[in-house]
């Protein structure tokens, strides 16, 4: 895939999981990868080492991205080294309670779709305006089976991400006349994530045993299924949701 040399990615919550996953490959297939990171700035610069180490190209920036001016330093500290960026890889999970709706508080629902909504909006904005000018971006938004398939105690994400999926069609609506494509990945339980820590043993053998292929997922097969959507070859899908789950989601 020669045509991504030099794409600039930015890939936020990169510093560990599916977004480090995402932001190596990326490198590998020879796009410069900015490497966001809230507050684990040496797992992110662990990252960039990983990647220059095997010959990429590789930035850490620190934002919270549900700041409006963080992220806005973010992007000129992009654009002063690399340009306007091609590709949004928006991984970045915001915290959230885990609990039934009849022990929620309604700070705690609103709140997680606040964070989720409000970080999505606010990178998405600070990315366009480079793509609009060049006629060419890549937005994927990383959700969850969640958002469809609903699991005991996981409502305030469940919901939240379902929101981000109805965005992001919308935003497909809006600009693909741009040349700017808009898709979404969303994985089932992903092995070595702060999600599937929530699981006790007995539950993943349950997942696994609803899975046709047998195993959870892995943040590398997320990463790949992320990597397609960036390409320069997906040209003609947008609006589209990947579900990388192993067949789970037939059920």
């Amino acid at each position: 895939m020669t045509g991504e040399t030099g794409r600039v990615a930015l890939v936020t919550g990169a510093s560990s999981g599916i977004g480090a996953a995402t932001a190596r490959l990326l490198a590998a297939r020879g796009m410069r990868v900015v490497v966001n990171y809230l507050r684990s700035s040496t797992a992110a610069e662990e990252v960039v080492a990983g990647i220059e180490a095997a010959g990429g190209q590789a930035m850490a920036a620190q934002a919270d991205v549900r700041e409006a001016t963080a992220v806005e330093r973010m992007i000129e500290q992009i654009q002063a080294a690399w340009g306007g960026t091609d590709v949004l890889v928006h991984n970045a999970l915001t915290p959230y309670a885990i609990k039934p709706f009849q022990d929620m508080t309604w700070e705690e629902l609103s709140g997680k779709l606040d964070d989720e909504m409000r970080a999505a909006f606010t990178v998405t904005k600070a990315v366009l305006p480079a793509m609009t000018e060049q006629g060419w971006g890549r937005i994927i938004y990383l959700g969850t089976g969640l958002s469809r398939r609903p699991r005991a105690g996981m409502i305030a994400l469940g919901t939240a991400k379902a929101a981000l999926a109805q965005f992001a069609r919308y935003l497909a609506q809006e600009l693909g006349p741009r040349g700017i494509t808009v898709n979404v990945v969303e994985p089932g339980p992903v092995e070595d994530t702060r999600m599937v820590g929530v699981f006790d043993e007995e539950l993943k053998q349950r997942q696994v045993a609803a899975t046709p292929l047998g195993r959870l997922a892995r943040t590398g097969d997320v990463a790949q299924a992320v990597a397609f959507y960036a390409s320069e070859d997906n040209s003609f899908m947008t609006g589209t949701t990947a579900a990388v789950n192993g067949g789970m989601s037939m059920y």
